[in-house]
């Protein structure tokens, strides 16, 4: 429950704690299973197609759909990304914003 006066909590993106310190871990075990699950399912999909039509090799094809599906939504969710959770990034970028006194 919410007091009063403190704004509501958006959903937000999955994969990513309200803290920041398991953001990581989520993240990946979200990336993680959208590619596994992609593949698991449009590699069944395939097996189907194949029984159906008497080929071989479409299983192949969704495997690949799968996993390549599965890290398009991982990327548009925003989980691929190498920014951390405070919104920053850790590498140093370029010369010093520093004044010289």
């Amino acid at each position: 429950m919410n007091e009063p006066g403190t704004p509501k909590k958006a959903a937000g993106t999955p994969g990513v704690s309200d803290n920041g310190r398991d953001a990581g871990y989520n993240a990946g075990i979200a990336v993680f299973s959208y590619i596994v699950g992609g593949i698991m399912v449009w590699s069944l999909i395939g097996w189907g197609l194949d029984n159906l039509w008497g080929t071989r090799w479409i299983v192949l094809a969704g495997a690949l759909l799968g996993a390549a599906g599965g890290f398009y939504l991982s990327h548009m969710h925003g989980l691929t990304s190498s920014s951390n959770a405070a919104g920053g990034d850790t590498a140093a970028r370029g010369p010093s914003q520093d004044e010289d006194q």
